[in-house]
Parts: C-alpha cells; structure tokens; sequence
C-alpha cells in the first residue's frame, strides 16, 4: 500500500492549535514529519498545550512557539529557533488567519489594515524569512491557505474574500519566482467542520437547520473535516506530488459545482 512518508522532513506549520492548521499537524506528524507549531497563544494556555500532548500521542518530533504572524519580528524568532532547533526548513504551512467580514460599505480603514497584515502580508513575509532554508532543502514546499472565496463569494464577505483571492496571485509569483528548488501550492477549502464555521452557523436564528441546509448544498452531503485537508496537504509537500506548483486547488465537497437557485 502506496503510504505518504514525511520522515527527516521538518515542516513549521501557523495557526496550529485548533481547526485546519491542527488537523495539517496531526497528519504531518502522522507522516513522520518534525513540526514547529505556532500560533498566537501563549506556550501556558489550553489551546497550545493541545498541540503539544498531539505529538506525544502521536509519538511525532516537534515543539510549540506563540507566534504572533502579523509581526514581523516574532515570526523572524519563531523560524530562527527552528532553524537552530531542526537544521533547518522544508515545509512551510502557511495557514494562519481570521474570518474578516464586514461588506464593502461597512468595513473601515482599521479593519482593512488588520485584515491585509493578517490575511495578505504575512503570508508573503513569511515565506521570505523561510525562503533561504526551503531552498537550502532542494525540494521545499510553500503551502498557504486560501479559501474557497478566492472563486466564488457572498454578500457580507468583504473584505476577507478580498485578500484570499490575492493570495492566489502571490502562489503564481513565489512558484515562477522560486522554482525549481521551491514548488508553491494555494490551498482553498470550503465548509471545514471547525469552530469559526460553527461561530458562523451559530450566527442564524436556527443554527442547526443552517448546518442541514448548508451539507445539502454540496454533492457529498457532508461537511469537510480539518483531517481531510491535512492529508492533501501531506500529499502535496510529499515527492508523489513533484510535479505541482503555482495551482490553488478548491477543496469545498463539489459546492461550487452545483447551480444555485
């Protein structure tokens, strides 16, 4: 049986202590990956201390830092100590971010920023602060998470549609840019089973009955688990997928597929 092996591999992974960044965790520990996790989260809290008890279960190699991706210093810290930990970086998943939506009328200038530092720029940063240590690899990997509004959105979405959509241009750049020694891919998945989606269900009057209707809008009549992303993600940043870079590729159980009326 053909298994995806991430052994020797050490891969820093963002927004790691709950929803997809966490599922990517565990499969790539799974995988036999060493893993520097960070989020914005003290190393003494519930959320970071779940990630850490993940790699004893796991029986995987790898530690927690609190990072802090919109600043630019705490994120040079966090990718030196990996350096100086591990050797060095082979994969980078760049999955931090926050659900911003306010609609085109209402979002003001703060927001925006917020959303752009958060959403937008820190990926591009990040990748830069790891780019000498992905190329030192010879074969690393830049995995950064979009959505699948980068294809199709809805009213109110504004202004996270807006960046999501962007990050599908900086994919194409870093992968033409940084190629071949770097192989860039845009994640963009749809309804993942998490916590901020069930915030937004919670949002509706009936939060259950917007759940059914929202699993039977797509073709599978299920929602996406974090798990079921993390295992594409394995599947990229593994030699099996060598010959894949510059695409974002829409994860969202066929929705988009189906007409709406």
């Amino acid at each position: 049986m053909l298994s995806i092996d991430l052994k020797g591999k050490t891969a820093l992974v963002t927004g790691v202590t709950s929803g997809i960044g966490f599922g990517i965790a565990k499969i790539f520990a799974r995988a036999g990956c060493t893993i520097t996790g960070c989020a914005n989260f003290k190393e003494n809290t519930e959320d970071a201390k779940k990630f850490s008890e993940m790699l004893t279960m796991e029986d995987a190699n790898g530690h927690y830092s609190y990072c802090d991706v919109t600043d630019i210093n705490q994120m040079t810290r966090t990718v030196e100590a990996t350096v100086e930990k591990y050797g060095g970086i082979d994969i980078l998943i760049s999955n931090a971010g926050v659900n911003v939506f306010e609609g085109a009328d209402h979002c003001s200038e703060k927001q925006w920023d917020f959303n752009t530092d958060l959403n937008l720029k820190s990926h591009w940063q990040l990748s830069l602060l790891c780019k000498p240590w992905l190329e030192k690899s010879e074969n690393g990997v830049i995995l950064i998470m979009t959505s699948n509004h980068c294809e199709a959105t809805i009213p109110g979405c504004f202004p996270y549609n807006v960046t999501k959509t962007a990050l599908k241009g900086l994919v194409q750049s870093l992968a033409i840019e940084w190629g071949p020694k770097i192989r860039t891919i845009g994640i963009a998945p749809g309804f993942i089973d998490t916590v901020g989606n069930q915030k937004w269900f919670d949002s509706f009057p009936d939060p259950t009955a917007e759940r059914r209707r929202t699993i039977a809008l797509h073709p599978v009549k299920k929602l996406g688990t974090p798990e079921d992303i993390g295992t594409f993600c394995a599947f990229l940043a593994s030699d099996l997928a060598g010959f894949i870079s510059g695409s974002t590729y829409l994860i969202d159980g066929g929705r988009s597929a189906l007409m709406q009326d």
